[in-house]
């Protein structure tokens, strides 16, 4: 991460090109999934100084943060909707006002600025320097969790989880995380936890409130530890692999749980159906000096006919869990991407149990907060798989909240569920008769 404090956002015309490049991520960011990580790679952000790339991202993660206050307050004060380009100026206008708290003068000047570089759009100069103008004399409130998610999904959590727990999991949308880290050796933990300023969490990881270049900071270089949010680090840890194990991560990009597995000693095959991804995991297991077989394939028809003692399956979803660090999925998912992503989701379990020796242990973890993606998919796994069982989970193991143990053994990881917040998961362990 090289998100910078908001007191150090640049404030005059020479920010403009920082500005220039946040209206390119923003419009990747909510033009699709992957949208936002396409949109860190545009030449426009790339040409910029450290600094003022680290402030355009910011300012992109600030409003998406708040776009549903903000889309509401530009709502209450724009009849018409103007083109999509001044659109996105006036959200990131009111990102820099209210939640950078960017001096109002840099704030109006730099997005009239924005609109004034695009000849077809000179005539929306008045109307955004109207609109943020007036804002400011009123200013908007942007932290209503009612509008802090898309209207869609709010309605589903309240269905899912009661109007309480709703609220709770939207007011985190807005807050900005602190970075988890996993170590490769648990017997580091005190002497990194000193070097990295970091508090250690149930389970192992350790949070950090630094910010910076991750590559810079004490153990990154030595292969001590790699960023995994601390939700993200509970389901390899359910799965209790041993050293003379045989262990299977069926979608193993980016890495974070294959490089667990690889810790614990047990001998690990890594699957992914993309090439490229499945590098970076080989990439970060050198790093850190472990070793894992690697296989570019789609783990629902993987070829290969081995059975394991340990299977995980960290299957693709709709990740409407991971929101803290990618606000962008809330806008960018669909309701349709629910109902088509549960039928990957039930091929790889079945998949997964094939691959399981008797006795062996399964866990199933979605980073989503959709009950199709989880509770409802072990269900319909249990039902038509004999021999599965669920091998319920303890609060505490693995550093599972208390709060997210369900009656049946499995985990509903709500947001809030720890202080300081971390990912939406749901994790189900079965064990094959």
């Amino acid at each position: 991460m090289t998100d910078l404090p908001i007191h150090s956002a640049p404030d005059d015309a020479a920010g403009l090109p920082a500005r220039a490049a946040a209206l390119d991520l923003l419009t990747a960011a909510l033009g699709g999934r992957a949208g936002m990580d396409e949109g860190l790679s545009h030449p426009t952000l790339a040409a910029l100084t450290g600094r003022d790339r680290a402030f355009a991202r910011a300012l992109v993660m600030a409003t998406l943060r708040h776009l549903g206050p903000i889309d509401a307050a530009l709502q209450a004060r724009v009849k018409k909707a103007p083109p999509d380009k001044v659109v996105q100026i006036l959200r990131l206008g009111v990102a820099q006002a209210f939640v950078l708290m960017t001096p109002a003068h840099a704030a109006v000047g730099t997005s009239v600025d924005l609109v004034a570089q695009d000849k077809g759009l000179a005539m929306f100069k008045g109307l955004v320097n109207a609109v943020l103008r007036g804002l400011l004399r009123e200013p908007p409130r942007l932290d209503d969790p009612e509008l802090l998610a898309p209207s869609w999904l709010y309605a589903r959590w309240r269905a899912a989880f009661g109007a309480g727990e709703a609220l709770k999991v939207a007011a985190m949308i807005a807050e900005e995380p602190a970075t988890d880290l996993s170590l490769k050796d648990p017997a580091q933990a005190e002497a990194l936890a000193a070097e990295l300023e970091a508090v250690a969490l149930p389970g192992g990881s350790l949070r950090t409130e630094r910010r910076g270049d991750v590559a810079t900071w004490p153990g990154f270089a030595e292969g001590g530890w790699w960023v995994q949010d601390a939700a993200a680090a509970i389901p390899a840890r359910l799965l209790d692999a041993k050293p003379s194990q045989t262990a299977l991560d069926m979608c193993a990009a980016p890495g974070g749980k294959t490089m667990q597995l690889a810790a614990t000693g047990a001998q690990v095959v890594a699957v992914d159906r993309s090439p490229a991804r499945l590098k970076r995991v080989a990439e970060n297991l050198a790093r850190l000096g472990l070793t894992a077989e690697t296989i570019a394939a789609d783990a629902a028809t993987l070829p290969d006919k081995r059975t394991f003692d340990a299977v995980l399956l960290d299957a693709p979803c709709s990740a409407t869990g991971t929101f803290r660090r990618h606000p962008d999925v809330l806008w960018a998912a669909k309701p349709s991407d629910v109902a088509g992503l549960a039928a990957v989701q039930s091929k790889l379990l079945d998949a997964a149990a094939r691959r399981l020796k008797s006795g062996g242990r399964l866990v199933y973890c979605v980073c989503s907060l959709e009950p199709e993606e989880g509770e409802g998919q072990v269900a319909a796994f249990l039902g038509r798989t004999p021999g599965m069982a669920l091998d319920p989970i303890a609060a505490g193991e693995g550093g599972a909240p208390a709060p997210s143990v369900r009656p049946d053994g499995t985990l509903r990881i709500l947001p809030h569920h720890i202080e300081g917040g971390l990912d939406g998961f749901y994790v189900a362990r079965f064990r094959k008769a």
